[in-house]
């Protein structure tokens, strides 16, 4: 008599060679678009669903992790599997043909799995952006992503007219390595011919090198965004971080409500202030407080007057944040400005000296510093369900009723609400 484990591993068996001999005649995303099933699915179809989790796990345990990386490691290791497996193993319901014209840029680290790198280009395709260069996304030279004039020339090609300016430049990850592209791109030409096409660059984390050069110097604003290998080739993307990148790319007049102060500390107001809380109308720019800091001095930091300072950083110790503060502080990087808001200050730890010495003291002696109101809690940064928000464009700060403040945006370049199939960037 056949057991049933010996008939479910024949099932299996049988299920497998007929994969095999379907995809014998097609790519694997040709295949997989034909039997109408996620990338992701398919990843799973020709695994048991434990060992697809297991090969993720050890492929970000073997790959150089950076600071987009950081809170991926900790959200996949600690999902169980049998909780995992249902919302992995998705039907995809519905794609729409890809019309946006989109280009990757990788600035930065180079992605540790080509796997991932797939997936997220058939999600992006899947949603309705028509990427015109995934090859870029195997290139490859020490840890990064291409050589510097590789790299450079992702952006350097469009100021030059060698390639047309797409509707969206879309980062391909963060790490390290944008700081070392800044003298190699026409900042300037560049601004200009994304503002005549209204093109849309998307990014953050290391990426926010590219967008205070081209703010600085080409007066062009930008997207904080997730981006692909960040992001879309995730098992799971994060549904709230997609919806909200859609939002923020179609959106007009993107409006965001913060509450409380939360994701920057705990032991901090929405709003530190001397007086009552105003409303305050500025051009916001800033990004990652590692790499705005690093360009303390240079031509490629952004000086704007009556600016909203944005930073937000992941895994730096309280004293190594007030040290970047005072690097801007001292360069003069606060003069003239009229707020400064923190995103999520996430994964500081504690003070080996002293545990009150924590991100809220940083906060407060910043504040005490510039006598500037301070706004902490927006949901920005290297967290899940971020809120996209553009750099770059006029920002209003508006206080609520309930002791938090609402964030307005107007003047930056938008898509068509149409041209976008949200769910298929995480199907």
């Amino acid at each position: 008599m056949v057991s049933k484990s010996q008939l479910l591993k024949d099932d299996k068996s049988k299920n497998a060679h007929t994969a095999s001999e379907a995809i014998s005649g097609l790519n694997r995303r040709q295949f997989l678009r034909q039997i109408g099933i996620s990338a992701g699915a398919g990843l799973l179809m020709s695994q048991s669903i434990s060992q697809a989790l297991a090969s993720n796990t050890i492929e970000l345990d073997n790959t150089l992790l950076t600071k987009d990386d950081l809170p991926t490691v900790l959200m996949d290791k600690s999902l169980p599997s049998k909780q995992a497996a249902p919302e992995t193993m998705q039907v995809q319901t519905s794609c729409i043909t890809p019309s946006i014209e989109t280009r990757l840029f990788a600035s930065s680290n180079v992605g540790g799995s080509d796997e991932r790198n797939q997936l997220a280009l058939d999600r992006l395709a899947c949603a309705g952006f028509k990427v015109d260069n995934p090859a870029i996304t195997t290139r490859q030279y020490l840890r990064f992503a291409g050589t510097d004039s590789q790299r450079a020339s992702d952006l350097q090609n469009i100021a030059t007219g060698a390639i047309k300016a797409p509707k969206l430049l879309l980062g391909v990850r963060g790490g390290y390595g944008a700081m070392r592209l800044l003298p190699m791109v026409d900042w300037s030409t560049l601004g200009r011919i994304m503002k005549e096409r209204g093109t849309i660059l998307a990014g953050f984390s290391d990426v926010t090198a590219i967008q205070c050069a081209l703010l600085a110097k080409g007066g062009m604003s930008s997207l904080s965004a997730p981006m692909l290998y960040s992001e879309f080739g995730k098992i799971k993307p994060d549904q709230v971080s997609c919806r909200q990148f859609v939002q923020a790319l179609a959106n007009p007049n993107l409006a965001i409500s913060i509450r409380d102060a939360s994701l920057t500390s705990q032991n901090l107001p929405s709003i530190l202030t001397n007086g009552e809380p105003k409303t305050l109308t500025g051009i916001i720019w800033g990004g990652n407080l590692s790499v705005v800091s690093a360009l303390a001095g240079s031509e490629y930091l952004p000086r704007i007057d009556g600016g909203i300072v944005f930073l937000e950083d992941v895994g730096e110790q309280a004293y190594r944040i007030e040290r970047m503060l005072y690097d801007l502080y001292l360069g003069g990087a606060f003069k003239g400005q009229q707020a400064i808001v923190f995103g999520a200050l996430s994964s500081t730890g504690e003070d080996s000296y002293d545990k009150r010495y924590d991100v809220a003291t940083v906060v407060r002696q910043l504040h005490k510093l510039t006598g500037l109101p301070i706004y902490s809690g927006m949901s920005f940064g290297h967290i899940g369900q971020k809120h996209s928000f553009p750099l770059g464009a006029t920002c209003q700060i508006s206080p609520n009723a309930i002791g938090g403040y609402q964030l307005t945006f107007t003047d930056y370049p938008t898509i068509k609400t149409d041209a976008i199939h949200v769910e298929g960037l995480w199907q």
